[in-house]
C-alpha cells in the first residue's frame, strides 16, 4: 500500500481523530506574520489549511492523498471559502510559474514519511525553490524515543469515535519494521459499532533525530537553521517536547 492510499483510506475519519493539535495556531500565527504566500506540504483534510484561509491568508496546499484533497474541497465549499490546493509529491513538485512563497510549512511531521536521505534532500531542495528571497520553511517533527519505542511499540491505542451519529472505534499500532535504517510502520484500523473491521490501512515513517536534521540541513541549499522545543519555542531539552524546526 502507497502512502497515498493508505491517507485516501483514512480520510473519511482524519478530522475527527487530528482536529484538536496544538500546531493549528502556531502555523496560523506563522502565516499571518509573513509577508507574502504560504505554501503547506501535507496539507491532507484542510486541518491547518483551511485555518489559515479562514484568517485571510493566501495559501496553496499540496497533498499526496486525492481523497484527502476531495474532503478539503468538500469543506471549503461548505464554508464558501476558494481554495487552491493540487495533488503533488513534495520531493518532486514544482512551484506555480511566477509563484514565490514567503512561508512554506510541514506540519504535523509530515517529512518524516520521507524513507530516504535522497528522498529528504530532494524534498528539502524543491523546498527551498518554491520560497523567495528571505523566505523561510518551518517544520515539526517528534523526537525519537527509545524509550517509547521499547515500552509501547508493539501495542494497539484506540479511541472512540462518532461521526454523521455512527459510532467507531480508531486504532493505531507502531512496530519497528528496519531497525538499521530506523523506519517504523504505523498501522490503522478503523470498526463500526458492529466490530467489524472498516479501515485497514497501514504507511511507514522514518525515525529522524536531531544530529540527522542538522545534518540534512547542512547538505540543503538553506543557509541558516534553527531548533525549538515546542510550539512555544522554547529550548529543546527533552525528548517529550516536539522538534519545531526553521530554515532560511
Amino acid at each position: 500500500m502507497t502512502a497515498a492510499d493508505s491517507f485516501d483510506s483514512i480520510a473519511p475519519f482524519y478530522d475527527a481523530v487530528h482536529q484538536q493539535q496544538a500546531d493549528i495556531e502556531f502555523y496560523r500565527d506563522l502565516a499571518l506574520e509573513c509577508d507574502g504566500p504560504v505554501l503547506e506540504v501535507g496539507c491532507g483534510t484542510g486541518r491547518i489549511y483551511l485555518e489559515l484561509r479562514r484568517a485571510g491568508v493566501d495559501v496553496t496546499g499540496i497533498d499526496i492523498s486525492a481523497d484527502s484533497l476531495d474532503a478539503l474541497r468538500d469543506k471549503a465549499t461548505q464554508d464558501d471559502l476558494a481554495v487552491d490546493v493540487r495533488q503533488a509529491d513534495m520531493r518532486t513538485f514544482d512551484p506555480e510559474p511566477g509563484r514565490e512563497y514567503a512561508l512554506v510549512i510541514v506540519p504535523f511531521r509530515t517529512f518524516l514519511y520521507l524513507q530516504t536521505v535522497d528522498d529528504r534532500l530532494a524534498a528539502l531542495e524543491s523546498f527551498h525553490s518554491a520560497l523567495g528571497p528571505d523566505g523561510r520553511l518551518a517544520l515539526n517533527a517528534f523526537v525519537p524515543d527509545p524509550e517509547i519505542v521499547a515500552e509501547h511499540y508493539g501495542e494497539w491505542r484506540a479511541r472512540k469515535l462518532e461521526i454523521d451519529g455512527e459510532r467507531y472505534t480508531h486504532r493505531t499500532r507502531s512496530t519497528v519494521v528496519d531497525a538499521v535504517e530506523q523506519r517504523v510502520r504505523v498501522q490503522t484500523e478503523v470498526l463500526d459499532a458492529d466490530e467489524s473491521l472498516v479501515v485497514d490501512s497501514s504507511h511507514e515513517l522514518s525515525l529522524v533525530s536531531k544530529a540527522e536534521f542538522e545534518l540534512l540541513f547542512r547538505l540543503s541549499p538553506f543557509t541558516s537553521w534553527n531548533v525549538f522545543g515546542g510550539f512555544e519555542l522554547e529550548s529543546l531539552e527533552t525528548a517529550t517536547q516536539e522538534m519545531v524546526w526553521f530554515a532560511e
